[in-house]
């Protein structure tokens, strides 16, 4: 079962991919540098009115004054495996027993298919890196985490206020991330859950988490 489709060169992989773990929900990487990553929702600023425009125009720009650091945006866009979302359904009509209900799944599915019928469904995923870098590789992970988790919330407090909700990924959030991007086709069919880290350990793309 190849869960990152890894080349035969592991050193060669690792150095491609420049993780070296992920710790503590932080992604560590070489050079004494970190990254926290954090999810945000979305604001469709064209359906705002302009004074609401305005107010977030001004704060955004409060916002990216107070930032204590430097961000990375990052879009995240994705097919929607629609077959397993019906074959979903099709299994709960199964669980079903009253005919109406049997009846009213199987036109919601049918409705579903020919919506979909020739066209793909995207979803889109925001995300904000938060990074940290220090030059002493031998200062103590715990005053690292400090810094880094405080740079997080100040960033989370910044985005809750434009009206947005942010929450930190944890470690298996963050594996799974870049495991979809790895591996884009595979992540429709096979999620990367807790029997699947396994796998990556033994394989030391991750260690464990203490």
């Amino acid at each position: 079962m190849w869960l990152l489709n890894k080349s035969k060169n592991k050193t060669s992989s690792r150095r491609q991919i420049q993780i070296k773990e992920v710790k503590d929900d932080i992604l560590v990487l070489p050079n004494n540098k970190y990254r926290v990553i954090v999810e945000t929702s979305s604001i469709n600023f064209e359906l705002k009115s302009s004074d609401e425009q305005d107010v977030l125009i001004d704060s955004f720009q409060n916002f990216l004054n107070s930032l204590p650091c430097s961000l990375q945006i990052l879009i995240k866009v994705r097919e929607i495996d629609i077959d397993r979302y019906l074959e979903q359904i099709s299994k709960s009509k199964d669980k079903e027993k009253e005919k109406i209900y049997k009846e009213q799944i199987n036109n919601y599915s049918e409705f579903i298919k020919n919506l979909v019928s020739g066209n793909k469904i995207l979803s889109r995923r925001f995300y904000i890196v938060i990074p940290y870098h220090h030059l002493d590789k031998n200062k103590d992970f715990r005053l690292i985490k400090e810094q880094i988790q405080l740079n997080r919330d100040i960033v989370i407090r910044g985005l809750e206020k434009l009206g947005m909700k942010a929450k930190q990924l944890d470690s298996l959030e963050v594996l799974e991330l870049f495991y979809s991007f790895y591996n884009s086709s595979q992540a429709k069919t096979q999620e990367l859950k807790g029997q699947t880290i396994q796998v990556l350990l033994e394989n030391n793309y991750a260690k464990p988490i203490l």
